[in-house]
This record gives C-alpha cells, structure tokens and sequence, in this order.
C-alpha cells in the first residue's frame, strides 16, 4: 500500500452496521434538531417565560443568549452530518447542565433534560465512527504542523 492509500483509508469512516444505523441516527438527529430549535428560538427572541426562567437561575441574561445560541447551533450541527456526533456532544453537556439547573435553582424534575441527554448519548454513538474519523484527521493536522514547525 502506498502512503496516499493508507491515508485516505485511515480518514474514511468504517461502514459498519448499515442502513438500519444510518436511519436510525438521522431520525433521532431530526427529533433532537427539531426539539433544541424550538428550545433555543425562544431563548434568543427574549419570551416571557424564558426571561424569568434565567432570572430564577440567578446567572444573568447573557446566560439566556448563550444557551439559546448553544440550542440553535447544535440543532443546525444534527443536520450535518459531518458535524452531527460533535453537536451531539456539545447539547449531551448542555442537558447536563440544564439537569443540575433542575434540581438546583428551579427546582423541577430533570427528567427531560436527561431524556434528551441520553438520547444524545445515543447519537454519539451512532456517529462514533465520524467522530473517529475527525479526530484522526485534527491528530494528523496537529503532527504535520508540528513537524513543520521543528524544520523552521
């Protein structure tokens, strides 16, 4: 093998598992997209409800920007597919810490908020195999650069 096909094939995402994943994974990247735009929407249009749900948590009202901002991101990186297994982390710590929020200040159950985690968990490990894939890609980056560097 020369050094173009072991590249190309270390970059590439193993395909395993097969259509019934790949449906699977897209069916719940839409809910969650669906679910995070119109939690984050609200968020970032200044609604009522979500003005004095932050007010309630003490932290301020850039905090409201930011977790809005967070939402709608994340619920636009579901739908790409490249990005999905990445967005996917970023809104599984969000819901932790809307959970700790739960318990804590507002004083509700967490129950949705770990509900949506976990079924982000869940598409963390659908897109297991990308995320991989991303990281080879940024560790190859990183070592090239680095390489480059020394011979300066």
């Amino acid at each position: 093998m020369t050094t173009q096909t072991l590249s190309a094939t270390a970059v590439r995402p193993a395909r395993t598992g097969g259509r019934v994943r790949t449906v699977s994974s897209w069916i719940l990247q839409v809910a969650l997209a669906s679910q995070f735009a119109m939690a984050g929407i609200p968020k970032l249009a200044g609604d009522p409800l979500m003005v004095g749900m932050f007010d309630v948590l003490g932290a301020g009202q850039w905090l409201r920007y930011v977790v809005g901002a967070l939402e709608v991101a994340g619920a636009v990186g579901l739908l790409i597919a490249p990005l999905a297994g990445i967005a996917a982390i970023g809104l599984f710590a969000l819901m932790i810490g809307a959970a700790v929020s739960c318990v804590g200040p507002l004083a509700t159950s967490p129950a949705i908020p770990l509900t949506v985690a976990a079924v982000a968990a869940v598409v963390v490990l659908l897109r297991r195999h990308r995320l991989l894939a991303f990281v080879t890609v940024i560790r190859r980056y990183a070592e090239r650069t680095a390489t480059t560097r020394k011979a300066r």
